[in-house]
């Protein structure tokens, strides 16, 4: 896929408190091989200061939506607790919608709070949770189980 795959540049990713720039494009996974997938840096706009990563997946498979998702983020600790994921989720809409994406999976671990707060606030609608197989790589990472959410960019 990451062949006949074209990467696209997004700019005025910015909603006045954060904003997304582009970092690395393609990303291995242990299971599907080459993804291509943006990943963004999340910025404090005031600032200019990286505050957390977005990686955004344009491929859809079966890991993806059970395990992987198509949305991974995470907020530095000191940034925590300010919503800046679900701002950098909504940022990110017009680059999967450019790419025909028209709803999203989002993954966590069950214990995973934020994450499933930021879900809730996106709108993303619970569907199920799945056991993590014995032969993934999550699984020997310690991951049992994955929280699904579906996400309809509307």
């Amino acid at each position: 896929m990451t062949a006949r795959f074209r990467f696209r540049r997004f700019d005025g990713l910015d909603d006045g408190v954060i904003q997304l720039q582009a970092g690395r494009h393609i990303r291995e996974d242990p299971v599907e091989g080459l993804v291509p997938a943006y990943g963004f840096h999340i910025i404090l706009s005031a600032t200019g200061e990286v505050i957390g990563m977005l990686y955004l997946r344009i491929s859809s498979s079966p890991y993806i939506h059970l395990y992987a998702g198509h949305i991974g983020y995470w907020i530095d600790e000191p940034f925590r607790g300010r919503r800046f994921a679900a701002r950098a989720c909504r940022l990110v809409v017009p680059v999967a919608r450019a790419h025909g994406l028209d709803a999203l999976w989002i993954t966590t671990n069950p214990d995973n709070l934020p994450s499933r707060r930021t879900c809730e606030l996106i709108g993303a609608r619970y569907v199920e949770t799945v056991d993590v197989p014995p032969h993934s790589p999550m699984f020997a990472e310690g991951d049992r189980q994955k929280m699904r959410f579906l996400w309809e960019l509307n």
